[in-house]
């Protein structure tokens, strides 16, 4: 046989898996699903797709590891429905629901108003593309800045439990402008946020871990608006929390090594 008769190799196939970018179009499709719903004045219909979107954005990451089925087009295509999903659609809910109230004020406010929905979808952006750079760089324990289904989340609950206690959008406004601003500015901020993902062995937990998560689901099912609104703001604090510590550690630390230089052992504020 020839050189030129070589059998050559057959030529790969191109294409994506199916499950995990399934998965997330699915996520995608919740989002769409809340602005349509606050457009329609549906406003808890627009809060549980949210979280329906939050949902379904932690199983797809999850399932693309369990299959092996990570790809740089799934990493992509999942920052793309996030950036629908917890940036895009909660700055509409939250306009459409309050923040467009606000035109009632005066026009100045108005425009705060939506500025202030703009920021946040902005912002959202912003987090999601530093997130994209840092991946590989970063300590995975942690998070920088609120991430943005946990922001979506804190806005969400806001609307649901309002909603909940028959509170209309613009007897709140100047709550839910509040909201707005901080979920904007921590996503962008260098708060630490614990981010569950301490390893490659990140999926198994403690076994006391699993009747805590088992009575947290009960309490949600019989209280949703509530529980979920009580979660999302004890995990923006943990990570205020958390950060204030570190830095007053560092700063102990640093006084210490100038009283004693022979000690030094300084470090960045954990």
């Amino acid at each position: 046989m020839s050189m030129n008769e070589l059998p050559t190799a057959a030529p790969r196939r191109r294409g994506i898996y199916l499950l995990p970018n399934l998965l997330t179009t699915g996520g995608l499709l919740a989002g769409y699903y809340a602005i349509v719903a606050a457009i329609g004045g549906r406003w808890v219909a627009a809060a549980v797709a949210v979280f329906v979107a939050g949902l379904l954005d932690g199983i797809d990451g999850r399932v693309a590891r369990m299959t092996n089925t990570q790809t740089e087009f799934g990493v992509q295509y999942d920052s793309l429905a996030d950036l629908v999903s917890f940036g895009v659609a909660p700055s509409l809910v939250m306009f459409t629901w309050s923040l467009s109230t606000l035109k009632a004020v005066g026009p100045a406010w108005g425009k705060i108003g939506w500025a202030a929905a703009f920021l946040y979808a902005a912002c959202a952006a912003l987090r999601l593309a530093r997130f994209n750079t840092q991946v590989g760089s970063q300590d995975k324990r942690y998070f920088q800045g609120l991430a943005s289904p946990a922001a979506a989340g804190l806005m969400m609950s806001f609307v649901w439990i309002a909603n909940e206690y028959e509170f209309e959008g613009h007897q709140v406004a100047w709550a839910a402008l509040g909201v707005t601003l901080v979920a904007a500015l921590l996503m962008v901020s260098r708060v630490r946020y614990f981010s569950f993902k301490s390893g490659k062995r990140s999926d198994r937990v403690p076994f006391f871990a699993v009747p805590l998560a088992l009575v947290a689901l009960v309490a949600i099912a019989i209280e949703p608006a509530p529980m979920l609104f009580g979660i999302s703001v004890l995990y923006v604090t943990s990570g205020l929390a958390m950060t204030l510590w570190g830095m007053r550690r560092w700063r102990s630390r640093r006084e210490s090594v100038r009283a004693d230089p022979a000690a030094a052992d300084t470090g960045a504020p954990e």
